[in-house]
């Protein structure tokens, strides 16, 4: 299923514009740099347009979220459509505060993305920003489980059929959906929620899939993969959370094809 997708990823070397948090800027840089690709971290009004301009993908995350950079986000997001580049919005706390609803609306409504990703409280903040699936998400449970797994994928497919977006909700297991066909990953480790950033690395990790690949949901589902396969590796050599974070870029810069074609654990819903 995932053929070739890190050595044509490493072949290309795509440029991915990361418009991402203060916290967790210098991990997303470093992972985007072990597995193939190359990061730009630039988040000025008076650049952004610039930059996407010259990437293949653009990825946009809430996580330290200002005014300023809320309007290099839609300067950006506006630009990358326009040229045909995928946008990645992950919507790092929404709900939590009522300048991320409103930012996640302008963004919902200013530009259309490729993939959001999220875990399932961050999706159904982004759903209710979206006047097409307002209130939806009423009687969606905060975790994926057996007894919930039909309500959350109807729940994924709607969002992703209403934005136009593949939709990814991360998790004990993680749901990846175009609005027709799913996929369920059941890579990665519990370490991962441990540590600062492995979400936010994950959103630019697709953005490197995506900028290389040509199809959005089979790319994100290998990015999805790769990400939890590194984390599974990555604890097998850590001694706490600290080596636990370098270990996991560490083994994104040695994931091959192969290695991602036997370990990853997905199936087609």
């Amino acid at each position: 299923m995932f053929e070739k997708v890190l050595a044509n990823l490493k072949l290309t070397n795509p440029v991915v514009h990361c418009i991402t948090n203060y916290v967790t800027v210098n991990d997303c840089a470093n992972i985007v740099l072990a597995v193939g690709a190359s990061p730009i971290m630039a988040d000025d009004l008076e650049e952004v347009a610039d930059i996407t301009a010259i990437s293949k993908a653009l990825v946009i995350n809430i996580g330290t979220l200002n005014q300023r950079t809320i309007r290099s986000m839609i300067a950006s997001g506006k630009k990358a459509n326009q040229i045909g580049v995928p946008v990645i919005l992950d919507p790092v706390g929404a709900g939590a505060s009522a300048l991320r609803n409103e930012a996640v609306k302008s963004l919902l409504k200013e530009v259309k993305f490729s993939v959001i990703r999220g875990n399932i409280s961050e999706i159904k903040a982004v759903a209710l920003g979206s006047d097409t699936t307002k209130g939806v998400d009423a009687a969606v449970s905060d975790q994926l489980t057996d007894n919930n797994r039909q309500e959350v994928v109807a729940f994924a497919q709607k969002l992703s059929r209403d934005t136009g977006a593949v939709i990814v909700i991360t998790g004990i297991c993680d749901l990846i959906t175009d609005g027709q066909q799913t996929y369920l990953c059941q890579n990665g480790h519990s370490m991962m929620s441990r540590i600062t950033g492995s979400g936010c690395m994950l959103s630019c990790v697709i953005g490197a899939f995506v900028a290389s690949g040509e199809n959005v949901l089979t790319d994100t589902a290998a990015a999805v993969c790769a990400m939890g396969l590194c984390g599974e590796m990555a604890y097998q050599e850590s001694v706490g959370t600290s080596t636990f974070r370098m270990n996991l870029i560490d083994q994104m810069s040695l994931l091959s094809d192969e290695h991602l074609q036997r370990g990853a654990k997905i199936e087609l819903l």
